[in-house]
């Protein structure tokens, strides 16, 4: 395994910046919020620069710098869902143009003549109420169904831009051609590796942000950044963020090479990053003082994409558990 970026990898992570700099700025997330203005252009733009065709497992690195540039930027778009929990339940490998959803749970198969009945209720779905395509795993199997056999409805949750639904399944009806052979837990693995990588990108937003903030903002004559105790916050958030992005690469090296330990990683990976939200969150905000609270700072947008990540997908006092039973498993 290369643990360093390659040429190419340095410039798909230089034009991500670059792109969502210009594409994707805090105005267009304020419209988003305040404005509900939709994404769409975005997503196109996205799709247009080549993004959406990284779906094949061997390009998980480059995917997840994609998805590291996407989470500094709070990308308002599906592509999270689509690409790191549609896109490998679904069997997808080529380019993606329109947005997808999975649902991991609440939904039952029952046999049904020649096919199978899906019924069910599945909560806070990854842009559920915006994809066009289902990716839904069932004890029968994993099948894809268009969005306009279900009814998708749009929860409020406190990551404003964020869009988390509730996805409800009655009597659908799917056959054999909707069934998709694939491993659950592996595509599992690809959406632990792409939300931690996201979170790793919202928690260097906040750092970055606190780091610009310490060395113009001044008390006691002297720009607060000068001061010890300031210093140590930024150092803890720096090192938390470079374990969290180590892990999460690596992750995203044992997906691509279809190492044996990618489940333990991916579990890795995301403990890591939530431990990493943690404590930038904390720091985040004591750094900035009551400012930091204010709507009108753009600080809350990184800090509630960080929050949900640790929401979604399992916690990291609950991967570590995962990590633990793994290394007891091994070593009995």
């Amino acid at each position: 395994m290369l643990f360093e970026f390659d040429a190419d990898q340095r410039l798909l992570r230089d034009t991500v910046r670059e792109v969502t700099a210009r594409e994707c700025p805090p105005a267009l997330i304020r419209d988003v919020v305040d404005k509900e203005v939709e994404p769409g252009t975005l997503w196109q733009t996205y799709v247009d620069v080549g993004w959406t065709e990284l779906a094949d497992p061997a390009l998980s690195v480059e995917l997840g710098i994609v998805f590291e540039g996407l989470g500094r930027a709070t990308d308002p778009t599906p592509f999270l869902a689509t690409m790191s929990q549609f896109a490998p339940l679904a069997g997808e490998t080529g380019n993606i143009e329109q947005p997808g959803a999975a649902v991991y749970s609440g939904v039952t198969a029952a046999a049904d003549g020649s096919g199978w009945r899906l019924d069910g209720t599945a909560r806070h779905v990854l842009d559920g109420d915006r994809a066009q395509r289902l990716a839904v795993v069932t004890e029968a199997g994993v099948f894809v169904v268009p969005a306009a056999a279900v009814t998708a409805t749009r929860t409020s949750v406190f990551d404003p831009v964020l869009h988390i639904a509730d996805v409800a399944f009655d009597a659908v009806r799917v056959t054999a051609a909707d069934r998709v052979e694939v491993d659950p837990e592996q595509a599992r693995q690809h959406a632990l590796t792409g939300l931690s990588l996201t979170m790793v990108g919202a928690c260097q937003r906040i750092l970055d942000m606190v780091l610009d903030h310490v060395r113009t903002r001044r008390q006691f004559d002297a720009a607060i950044g000068s001061f010890q105790a300031v210093q140590h916050k930024a150092a803890d958030m720096h090192i938390a963020i470079e374990r969290a992005r180590a892990l999460g690469y690596f992750a995203a090296l044992c997906l691509a090479a279809d190492d044996p330990r990618r489940r333990l990683a991916a579990s890795m990976a995301k403990a890591a990053a939530g431990e990493c939200q943690s404590t930038v969150f904390r720091h985040g905000l004591q750094s900035f003082g009551a400012m930091g609270f204010t709507w009108e700072n753009d600080l809350q947008f990184a800090l509630k994409r960080a929050k949900a990540g640790e929401l979604m997908l399992g916690g990291a006092a609950q991967h570590r558990a995962l990590i633990a039973e793994e290394y007891r498993a091994a070593h009995v």
